[in-house]
């Protein structure tokens, strides 16, 4: 197939572009806003090999309009975001014009070449009040503005499109909490977590291989992606520590309400997704956590 990925120098745009290039069988496009960053990423080769890639804004109508018709490609996966979640909340024009015009503009070129969209959206689409876990057919009703947009990302696509949902994503590439954690490890003596808000941390790199199962059987809907094993954050500093051979006592835990400074977007409490639509499918689910987690430290400490 030709595939089209926005967001491909993000975190897990990164691993999207190794997987749908790993076994050569497809041609792909890896779109992202900075010119200036393309080319040097092009130029270092560093995990990109075999992908072309192309200067993309997605909030800009004319500029993916015309990457989609330039390349045609058969498929358009969707991770591009401005996922800055506390951010959003004063940026809010910033959160709206990326991420629900420029999913607008991403359904239309999709419409335009017939091309099915495959968008990346978040568990903060849901309030977090329930007391089990969420599936795919709850309601939704996001409390911040990241939610909100992400929400209405997903009703800008066309019917045939594909909402993944997923949760705490995390990786070898980009800023994200594994890399948090051990930063802090090396500058603390202790760390404090928030023991009140419960999800499943996901690996980008699990995620991105789903992805492209769910775009190779063409599958339509809405579905959970998420690794398996349900923790709080502080649950998993602990297990990022024993991950690196550090003791996981050094990790104390601490309520959501006595953070300083108070975080300005509210977090759902419960942010555990079922993947209840891949399992009625008879998918087999992405594996525990721990089990990516450990090759993702052990690279990660390799390089420093």
């Amino acid at each position: 197939m030709r595939v089209l990925i926005t967001g491909a120098l993000g975190q897990l745009g990164r691993e999207l572009l190794g997987v749908f290039t790993e076994d050569g069988h497809h041609e792909v496009v890896g779109a992202d806003l900075e010119p200036a960053l393309l080319a040097a990423q092009a130029a270092g080769g560093v995990g990109i090999e075999g992908a072309e890639l192309a200067p993309v804004d997605v909030s800009d109508r004319d500029s993916i309009l015309a990457a989609a018709t330039t390349f045609r490609p058969d498929v358009i996966v969707h991770p591009a975001a401005f996922t800055a979640v506390d951010l959003c909340e004063t940026e809010v024009d910033t959160a709206y014009k990326v991420n629900v015009l420029g999913t607008r503009h991403v359904a239309e070129a999709g419409r335009r070449i017939d091309a099915p969209v495959f968008y990346v959206s978040t568990d903060y689409v849901f309030d977090g009040t329930k007391d089990t876990p969420y599936n795919e057919w709850d309601t939704p009703n996001p409390q911040s503005v990241y939610g909100r947009t992400k929400l209405a990302g997903e009703r800008e696509l066309d019917g045939g499109s594909t909402v993944m949902r997923t949760s705490w994503v995390c990786g070898y590439h980009g800023a994200n909490m594994v890399k948090t954690i051990l930063r802090l490890s090396r500058e603390h003596d202790t760390l404090s977590f928030v023991d009140d808000q419960r999800g499943h941390p996901t690996f980008a790199s699990d995620l991105a291989l789903m992805i492209r199962r769910l775009v190779i059987d063409h599958r339509p809907g809405t579905f959970h992606v998420t690794n398996q094993g349900a923790v709080s954050w502080f649950e998993f500093a602990q297990a990022v520590l024993e991950s690196s051979g550090q003791d996981p006592a050094r990790v104390t835990p601490i309520a959501t309400k006595d953070l300083q400074p108070a975080r300005p977007a509210p977090r759902p409490a419960n942010s555990v997704l079922d993947n209840a639509a891949l399992r009625l499918s008879g998918v087999p689910l992405l594996p525990h956590y721990r089990e990516t987690l450990d090759k993702v430290v052990a690279r990660l400490e390799a390089d420093t």
